[in-house]
Protein backbone atom coordinates (compact mmCIF):
# COMPACT_ATOMS: atom_id res chain seq x y z
CA UNK A 1 0.00 0.00 0.00
CA UNK A 2 1.34 3.32 -0.78
CA UNK A 3 2.21 5.67 2.03
CA UNK A 4 -1.01 7.82 1.52
CA UNK A 5 -3.00 4.93 2.09
CA UNK A 6 -4.58 5.06 -1.06
CA UNK A 7 -4.65 2.56 -3.25
CA UNK A 8 -2.48 2.40 -6.12
CA UNK A 9 -1.59 0.83 -9.55
CA UNK A 10 2.05 0.46 -10.58
CA UNK A 11 3.06 -0.01 -13.68
CA UNK A 12 6.19 -0.96 -16.13
CA UNK A 13 4.78 0.21 -19.60
CA UNK A 14 8.45 -0.54 -21.54
CA UNK A 15 7.77 -4.25 -21.25
CA UNK A 16 6.59 -6.93 -22.82
CA UNK A 17 4.26 -7.27 -21.75
CA UNK A 18 3.47 -4.60 -19.87
CA UNK A 19 3.03 -5.02 -16.32
CA UNK A 20 0.36 -3.20 -14.07
CA UNK A 21 0.78 -4.22 -10.15
CA UNK A 22 -2.16 -4.10 -7.90
CA UNK A 23 -1.29 -2.69 -4.59
CA UNK A 24 -4.44 -2.30 -2.36
CA UNK A 25 -7.94 -1.92 -3.31
CA UNK A 26 -8.89 -2.53 -7.18
CA UNK A 27 -12.60 -0.27 -7.74
CA UNK A 28 -14.41 2.15 -9.28
CA UNK A 29 -12.59 5.18 -7.81
CA UNK A 30 -9.36 4.36 -8.77
CA UNK A 31 -10.09 2.23 -12.53
CA UNK A 32 -10.55 5.45 -14.82
CA UNK A 33 -6.53 5.94 -15.11
CA UNK A 34 -5.99 2.40 -15.60
CA UNK A 35 -8.91 2.51 -17.95
CA UNK A 36 -6.41 5.28 -19.99
CA UNK A 37 -3.53 3.83 -19.51
CA UNK A 38 -4.39 0.35 -21.03
CA UNK A 39 -6.43 2.04 -23.74
CA UNK A 40 -2.94 4.07 -24.64
CA UNK A 41 -1.10 1.20 -23.97
CA UNK A 42 -3.25 -0.67 -26.74
CA UNK A 43 -2.97 2.33 -29.06
CA UNK A 44 0.68 2.44 -29.25
CA UNK A 45 0.05 -1.31 -30.22
CA UNK A 46 0.88 -2.95 -26.88
CA UNK A 47 -1.24 -6.45 -27.07
CA UNK A 48 0.03 -8.42 -23.95
CA UNK A 49 -0.36 -7.00 -20.11
CA UNK A 50 0.31 -8.68 -17.04
CA UNK A 51 -1.74 -7.73 -14.03
CA UNK A 52 -0.11 -8.88 -10.68
CA UNK A 53 -2.76 -9.27 -7.82
CA UNK A 54 -0.49 -10.47 -5.12
CA UNK A 55 -1.00 -7.50 -3.42
CA UNK A 56 -4.53 -6.80 -4.30
CA UNK A 57 -6.62 -6.49 -1.34
CA UNK A 58 -9.87 -6.20 -3.05
CA UNK A 59 -11.67 -5.91 -6.76
CA UNK A 60 -15.20 -4.34 -7.61
CA UNK A 61 -17.33 -5.13 -10.04
CA UNK A 62 -16.54 -1.77 -12.05
CA UNK A 63 -12.76 -2.75 -12.09
CA UNK A 64 -13.77 -6.17 -13.06
CA UNK A 65 -15.53 -4.96 -15.96
CA UNK A 66 -12.93 -2.30 -16.73
CA UNK A 67 -10.64 -5.80 -17.13
CA UNK A 68 -13.52 -7.34 -19.23
CA UNK A 69 -13.28 -4.63 -21.70
CA UNK A 70 -9.52 -4.23 -21.62
CA UNK A 71 -9.75 -8.21 -22.53
CA UNK A 72 -12.29 -7.72 -25.25
CA UNK A 73 -10.16 -5.07 -27.05
CA UNK A 74 -6.84 -7.42 -26.57
CA UNK A 75 -8.50 -10.62 -27.72
CA UNK A 76 -9.50 -8.48 -31.25
CA UNK A 77 -6.18 -7.65 -31.71
CA UNK A 78 -4.86 -10.89 -30.97
CA UNK A 79 -3.46 -9.84 -27.92
CA UNK A 80 -4.24 -11.65 -24.02
CA UNK A 81 -4.55 -10.01 -20.55
CA UNK A 82 -3.31 -12.86 -17.77
CA UNK A 83 -4.28 -12.44 -13.95
CA UNK A 84 -1.13 -13.13 -12.16
CA UNK A 85 -1.04 -14.45 -8.39
CA UNK A 86 -4.69 -13.96 -7.82
CA UNK A 87 -5.95 -15.24 -4.41
CA UNK A 88 -8.43 -17.37 -3.57
CA UNK A 89 -10.79 -14.77 -2.33
CA UNK A 90 -10.24 -12.34 -5.72
CA UNK A 91 -10.35 -15.80 -8.23
CA UNK A 92 -14.05 -16.66 -6.69
CA UNK A 93 -14.70 -13.28 -7.77
CA UNK A 94 -13.20 -13.76 -11.28
CA UNK A 95 -14.96 -17.16 -11.63
CA UNK A 96 -18.55 -15.79 -10.63
CA UNK A 97 -18.07 -13.52 -13.30
CA UNK A 98 -17.17 -16.08 -16.03
CA UNK A 99 -14.34 -13.57 -16.55
CA UNK A 100 -11.53 -16.96 -16.81
CA UNK A 101 -13.17 -18.10 -19.77
CA UNK A 102 -12.34 -14.73 -21.20
CA UNK A 103 -8.61 -13.82 -19.16
CA UNK A 104 -5.77 -16.20 -17.81
CA UNK A 105 -5.84 -16.47 -14.79
CA UNK A 106 -2.67 -17.71 -12.76
CA UNK A 107 -2.97 -18.62 -9.17
CA UNK A 108 0.22 -20.19 -8.41
CA UNK A 109 3.57 -18.53 -8.55
CA UNK A 110 3.38 -16.61 -12.09
CA UNK A 111 7.17 -16.59 -13.47
CA UNK A 112 7.69 -13.34 -13.95
CA UNK A 113 9.75 -10.20 -11.98
CA UNK A 114 7.79 -7.71 -10.65
CA UNK A 115 10.50 -5.61 -9.50
CA UNK A 116 10.57 -3.21 -12.60
CA UNK A 117 7.08 -2.40 -12.23
CA UNK A 118 7.48 0.65 -10.03
CA UNK A 119 6.25 3.80 -12.21
CA UNK A 120 2.82 5.19 -9.84
CA UNK A 121 -0.43 5.29 -12.18
CA UNK A 122 -2.12 8.61 -11.73
CA UNK A 123 -6.04 8.72 -11.33
CA UNK A 124 -7.41 11.49 -12.11
CA UNK A 125 -10.37 13.12 -10.23
CA UNK A 126 -13.58 12.25 -12.42
CA UNK A 127 -17.32 13.98 -12.74
CA UNK A 128 -20.08 12.77 -10.89
CA UNK A 129 -21.49 11.33 -14.83
CA UNK A 130 -17.89 11.02 -15.93
CA UNK A 131 -17.56 7.85 -13.33
CA UNK A 132 -21.66 6.71 -14.07
CA UNK A 133 -20.61 6.42 -17.85
CA UNK A 134 -17.28 4.41 -16.76
CA UNK A 135 -19.28 2.42 -14.42
CA UNK A 136 -21.91 1.80 -17.01
CA UNK A 137 -19.37 0.55 -19.52
CA UNK A 138 -17.71 -1.72 -16.84
CA UNK A 139 -20.71 -3.51 -16.22
CA UNK A 140 -21.77 -3.68 -19.86
CA UNK A 141 -18.34 -5.86 -19.97
CA UNK A 142 -19.34 -8.09 -17.79
CA UNK A 143 -22.43 -8.58 -19.50
CA UNK A 144 -20.86 -8.93 -23.03
CA UNK A 145 -18.08 -11.11 -20.93
CA UNK A 146 -20.84 -13.77 -19.73
CA UNK A 147 -24.35 -13.13 -20.73
CA UNK A 148 -25.32 -14.42 -17.10
CA UNK A 149 -24.32 -11.34 -15.61
CA UNK A 150 -27.48 -9.24 -17.03
CA UNK A 151 -29.14 -10.87 -14.20
CA UNK A 152 -26.68 -9.81 -11.68
CA UNK A 153 -25.97 -6.33 -12.49
CA UNK A 154 -29.45 -5.52 -14.09
CA UNK A 155 -30.62 -2.81 -11.26
CA UNK A 156 -27.39 -1.05 -11.66
CA UNK A 157 -27.42 -0.86 -15.46
CA UNK A 158 -30.90 0.07 -14.89
CA UNK A 159 -29.50 2.65 -12.63
CA UNK A 160 -26.74 4.25 -14.09
CA UNK A 161 -28.17 4.41 -17.66
CA UNK A 162 -30.89 6.24 -16.20
CA UNK A 163 -27.90 8.77 -14.09
CA UNK A 164 -26.25 9.25 -17.89
CA UNK A 165 -29.43 9.89 -19.91
CA UNK A 166 -29.49 7.03 -21.82
CA UNK A 167 -32.74 5.07 -22.56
Amino acid sequence: MSDSGKPVYLVDPYCDPVVVRIDGRACFQNSAGLKDFIAEMIKQGKTRFVFDFQHCASMDSTFLGVLAGAALELRKAGGKLIMARVGQRNLELVRNLGLHHLLTVDTGGFAMNFTKCDQPLANPEGSELGNARLMLEAHENLVTADETNRSKFQDVLLFLKNRVGQK
